[in-house]
């Protein structure tokens, strides 16, 4: 296999709200500035299957937050980029209500929104129904969660959903291969850059939250962000075995 890899970047809010999974306005735009003047090509994952260069870049949201329409979106049209979303289905003009959510809990898109972005080129993907850490379900709500949520989002948009990202990027066996049975790719939340010979239904990602720091971002792009991303991935390990949780 041809060698390539990935800086699949993970987003969530556009927003001044608090916390790791929104990324303030001004941020965003400085970063996605970067990003163009990298050079690097940014690819939806699609792409994976036989990427056009031997690293690309994959600008992903997930949860499919109102912000992404009305701040990030208008930037990253300007740039040319094409991002995927990935969407809890069965809540979509909602708020994020679900365990983890933000307080003050931020509004959701609504289908009239995301009908209206894809057709100006934005990419899909599916995110569950109901936004469930799948880990906990039963086999028959597990299938109804995974493949339910990209039945709801072809039959809204016209066209197959082939992407795929689960919530709180919980996952085990199981889910991996309900995932595999439906999608042709999968995203979590794991920290690391996607090469090729990664389970391409659980491939990592870069977030974003760490990245504000705009030298550091600039960094990551040319090459030198190796020991940083070693360190962060050094640190998440030992807050996991702290607080019990798989790596």
């Amino acid at each position: 296999m041809t060698a390539w890899q990935a800086d699949i970047l993970m987003y969530h809010s556009i927003s001044d709200a608090p916390g790791p999974t929104s990324i303030a306005p001004e941020v965003f735009k400085a970063q996605m500035q970067a990003l163009a003047d990298s050079g690097l090509p940014v690819v939806t994952p699609d792409a994976l299957v036989n990427p056009s260069a031997p690293r690309v870049v994959i600008i992903s949201f997930d949860d499919g937050f109102e912000d992404f329409a009305d701040t990030a979106w208008p930037i990253l049209r300007d740039h040319g980029f094409c991002p995927i979303v990935y969407l809890p289905s069965g809540l979509m003009g909602g708020m994020d209500h679900w365990v983890g959510g933000n307080i003050p809990p931020r509004p959701l898109m609504d289908w009239d929104r995301v009908e209206t972005l894809a057709g100006e080129g934005v990419c899909f993907g599916a995110h569950s129904v109901n936004h469930s850490d799948l880990t906990n379900l039963d086999s028959l709500m597990l299938e109804e969660e995974v493949s339910g949520s990209g039945q709801d989002i072809a039959a809204r948009l016209g066209q197959p959903v082939r992407h795929f990202a689960p919530p709180y990027g919980a996952s085990n066996n199981s889910v991996l291969r309900q995932i595999a049975q439906h999608y042709d790719t999968s995203v979590g939340t794991r920290l690391g850059v996607a090469k090729a010979g990664d389970d391409i239904h659980d491939l990592p990602r870069l977030e974003m939250f760490y990245f504000t720091d705009i030298a550091r971002w600039k960094a990551h792009l040319e090459g030198r962000g190796k020991a940083y991303l070693t360190a962060r991935k050094t640190m998440r390990r030992v807050r996991a075995a702290i607080r019990g949780q798989p790596w």
